[in-house]
């Protein structure tokens, strides 16, 4: 009796304990070429660059509640979390073009200069952009809101090391 006490008990608690294994194994952070890691320096340039509108005798630029200083590191920490830096590596200069409507929203981001591969960064960075909730107040020429283009300069330095 007590030996198919024992059976009974092994043949129940198998499966439970590979059931288990295969449920709490992260596959995400296995790659065939071991682990690595991907340093990242973010320098991003202030102040942001804004185009005056031709013909305009009083021009005030777009603004960003909170201020300039507080939207860059709010935008440096969002792009320490979101950028995906396993498929790429960032070095150097690259500029990012906002555009921003009368109404005071992001209606376009353009990056550049536009390099190999650079395009899953460029995804990246519109996406990060567009998480930014904080309002922009649209530029006005003459007392009237008119769309504007913000530029945002930035450094990135990757250091990449396998572990």
């Amino acid at each position: 009796m007590k030996m198919l006490i024992l059976f009974i008990g092994l043949l129940m608690a198998n499966p439970c304990l590979a059931q288990y294994d295969v449920e709490d194994r992260d596959d995400t952070f296995m790659n065939e070429s071991g682990n690595n890691k991907n340093i990242l320096k973010i320098d991003i340039k202030e102040p942001f660059l804004q185009v005056a509108i031709r013909n305009c005798s009083d021009f005030k630029a777009a603004a960003i509640e909170g201020g300039i200083p507080a939207y860059k590191e709010l935008l440096r920490k969002n792009m320490y979390v979101y950028l995906n830096t396993d498929f790429y590596v960032l070095t150097g200069d690259f500029t990012f073009t906002l555009t921003i409507d009368e109404n005071g929203k992001v209606a376009g981001i353009e990056g550049s200069p536009k390099v190999t591969n650079s395009q899953v960064f460029f995804d990246d960075m519109k996406y990060i952009i567009r998480r930014i909730k904080k309002n922009w107040m649209p530029a006005t020429c003459n007392g009237k809101p008119v769309a504007s283009e913000v530029k945002i300069k930035m450094n990135l330095t990757s250091i990449a090391a396998d572990l």
